[in-house]
């Protein structure tokens, strides 16, 4: 009498790789096996060892390969925003802490209404031509309204300080260059979560984006002042 076949409620490993085949068609069963090895997909299994898919796992076996083809993420960093993923409460990671520097909370934009042009310029100080010349050079962006949002007038503040030391808007172009290149790696991080069809993945982003975003400006602020302090040095 011929043993009966083991019972299968899951998709075997070659069905998961038709699945996939059309949108990747380099992905091949040993990549497969290799993401499960590396923690990042884990089907079940029946006694006699037959591995056992969900569409769950088809679904993180999607957002794995996008990832790296799309955005190049290494998989340590897409297997944490995976277990991210997993638990809405709890983080991949604890954020590190460094007393005085910003944390993920200082970047939770205030609610308050966006003023206009006048009221921008009454609460900050600047004058019409100063705002015209942050605006040329990217460092102030008002809405498509027209209006500007609580983050133009703490940046408004924070130039008309820095104006104050004979520092003009030409001079401060580098920090606009360079928010722009820090913005652009940690989106490549964020943005495969934001196009997950979870309800919830869209805030787990934006925390994950508030706390690379604490890192990120922590990390500059601790370079700045060890490089102040050799120059000091001599």
């Amino acid at each position: 009498m011929t043993a009966a076949l083991p019972e299968r409620d899951g998709l075997s490993i070659g069905a998961v790789l038709a699945r996939l085949r059309p949108d990747f068609p380099d992905v091949t069963i040993s990549k497969i096996r290799f993401l499960e090895s590396e923690g990042l997909v884990r089907p079940a299994r029946t006694e006699s060892g037959y591995r056992q898919f969900t569409e769950a796992d088809v679904t993180r076996l999607r957002f794995v390969l996008s990832a790296q083809r799309d955005h190049y993420l290494p998989l340590k960093v897409i297997k944490e925003q995976l277990d991210a993923a997993d638990d809405h409460n709890v983080r991949a990671r604890p954020l590190v802490v460094v007393e005085g520097l910003p944390t993920a909370d200082d970047f939770i934009t205030p609610d308050r209404p966006p003023l206009s042009r006048d009221e921008l310029l009454a609460e900050t100080g600047l004058d019409a031509d100063l705002l015209a010349e942050l605006e040329q050079f990217g460092l102030i962006r008002p809405t498509a309204t027209g209006s500007y949002d609580a983050d133009a007038v703490a940046v408004a503040a924070t130039v008309r300080g820095l104006t104050d030391f004979g520092i003009e808007p030409r001079h401060l172009r580098a920090f606009r260059a360079s928010a722009d290149r820090e913005v652009g790696l940690l989106a490549q991080i964020v943005a495969p979560l934001y196009r997950q069809r979870d309800p919830g993945a869209k805030a787990r982003a934006d925390e994950m984006g508030r706390e690379l975003a604490a890192l990120s400006v922590a990390l500059h602020t601790l370079l700045v002042k060890a490089g102040l302090r050799a120059a000091q040095r001599g």
